[in-house]
């Protein structure tokens, strides 16, 4: 079976900083039937070198309110003092998964401290990790397209959290009956606003050898960047069946990745589709800078393939010859990672939606383009999603083309297109910052409310016409909108 290596952390990579651990009293071997602070231990599920995971009942009724859940108790694995990585990296996730919420990460319980017995008790999630389908790679392209859009969703909501993972790999992604990505482990992450006791603690890179980012090789570990290539990685595993750059166990192994390009993954696999690579190898820029600067960014490209702007990313066949690859080797010596927190990086890299009814005034449409414009300019980092609704019918046939046997969509599209082009202009806008969506619907403000929720649209800008019959109609949606969306919408009017 194809598994994931373990969590490489200074332990297995270099020396340690010495720890305490002469002050921790050690517990006893757990059992069947022990209880531990209100919870027995049913059966334990998994052993690792890190920590046990036990399956456990509340022996107490939950507190009123509070959802019955199966739980499940992780106990970190304490070898008696000669290896502190897995007191620190315990601890590091007690700190943490208190302070997480959300359908992507485990409801947290209770926590014991090391006074008597550590241990977290979590939501205990069904099914198998995502390790479990590496022995099927390679998948086919939509399918790595759904999980990587799935999994990129979860990072941005724990991103907007304030937490860098730093260990994301398939061992450590579940998915909900639901369908949505569960992101779990969280002993080598990094939160804004916590003390950093890994950064204290040891003084190398800390990471899985296949997954780990260049600028964790390069000890950054508060850029949520670092989350994109490995999600990277981890999509040229699922469609090619082979990691980008194997699997290196030491500092000097990890450094290639610095000037060492991956192979293309059509080279390894033809049946990967250009626009596929193209994301793929977006992730795996060295520079953080020059991947994707945001996981809902990521997510947008997974979901709509077709918009993905293609650039001499897709069309690699072969790695750089070895005159290129020294040039990379030598600037790498002296090179200095560029610095970003979460919570700046995810500010400066929105994604802001112009909803348009490309048939509305065009002295409204003169203005929407014109807010948006204003936007952008202070937001230099943002994707711009154009999109327009084709009002579909309820019930009976919808009117597909117009009297002259046109396609109604393809109408739309070129009606947007050609909306957004002087705007595009103006801006200087790249293709890989603008994308267009003809949302085919019965109800506008739910199509608009539902696109924005499914991409992690950031700002919604809609137009209300003058006129008071049109008004009170469009009015309806636009406070709709503004009554239903997560985000903040801004509603533009053209003065009669």
């Amino acid at each position: 079976m194809n598994q994931d290596p373990p969590s490489q952390i200074p332990s297995q990579l270099g020396e340690t900083q010495p720890g305490s651990l002469d002050e921790i009293q050690l517990p006893g071997p757990l059992q069947v039937g022990q209880v531990i602070d209100g919870f027995e231990l049913e059966e334990r599920i998994h052993q690792g070198g890190m920590a046990a995971i036990w399956r456990v009942r509340r022996v107490a009724p939950p507190v009123e309110g509070e959802p019955d859940l199966p739980l499940i108790m992780k106990v970190p694995r304490i070898k008696g003092g000669e290896d502190p990585t897995s007191i620190v990296g315990f601890e590091v996730e007690r700190m943490i998964m208190p302070m997480l919420g959300g359908v992507h990460v485990p409801k947290y319980v209770a926590k014991g401290d090391f006074t008597r017995q550590p241990f977290i008790v979590m939501e205990h999630l069904p099914g198998q990790t995502l390790r479990e389908r590496l022995d099927e790679t390679p998948l086919p392209a939509d399918e790595v397209a759904d999980i990587g859009a799935r999994v990129a969703q979860a990072l941005d909501d724990l991103h907007r959290q304030h937490v860098v993972h730093l260990d994301i790999k398939p061992s450590n992604i579940l998915f909900r009956p639901t369908g949505e990505a569960v992101l779990v482990d969280f002993g080598l992450s990094r939160h804004e606003h916590l003390p950093d006791l890994l950064e204290e603690e040891f003084s190398l890179p800390m990471g899985t050898g296949p997954y780990i980012s260049p600028e964790q090789v390069q000890f950054v570990r508060n850029d949520p960047r670092s989350d994109l290539f490995a999600l990277g990685v981890m999509l040229y595993y699922l469609a090619t069946g082979e990691r980008p750059f194997g699997n290196p166990g030491s500092v000097s192994g990890l450094r290639k990745r610095l000037y060492v390009e991956p192979v293309p993954p059509r080279a390894v696999n033809e049946e990967v589709p250009w626009w596929l690579q193209e994301i793929i190898l977006h992730c795996l820029e060295v520079k953080p800078e020059a991947r994707y600067q945001s996981a809902a960014q990521l997510a947008l490209d997974l979901q709509h393939p077709g918009q993905v702007t293609l650039t001499k990313r897709a069309e690699r066949i072969r790695t750089s010859g070895s005159v290129k690859t020294l040039k990379r080797w030598f600037f790498a010596l002296g090179s200095e990672p560029s610095q970003a927190t979460t919570s700046e990086q995810v500010e400066r890299s929105p994604i802001i939606m112009a909803a348009v009814d490309t048939e509305g005034e065009a002295e409204l449409l003169r203005q929407l383009r014109g807010t948006v414009r204003r936007i952008l300019q202070m937001e230099p980092g943002a994707r711009l999603a154009c999109v327009t609704i084709m009002k579909t019918a309820r019930i009976g046939m919808d009117q597909l083309t117009d009297s002259q046997g046109n396609s109604v969509h393809v109408k739309k599209l070129v009606e947007l297109k050609h909306w957004a082009r002087s705007l595009a202009q103006k801006l200087n806008l790249e293709e890989n910052r603008l994308t267009f969506h003809v949302l085919e619907a019965p109800d506008p403000a739910a199509a608009i409310v539902d696109f924005a929720s499914k991409n992690r649209v950031d700002h919604i800008v809609m137009g209300a016409r003058g006129n008071s019959a049109l008004r009170r109609y469009l009015g309806s949606v636009s406070s709709q909108v503004v009554a239903q969306a997560d985000c903040s919408v801004t509603v533009v009017r053209a003065r009669g």
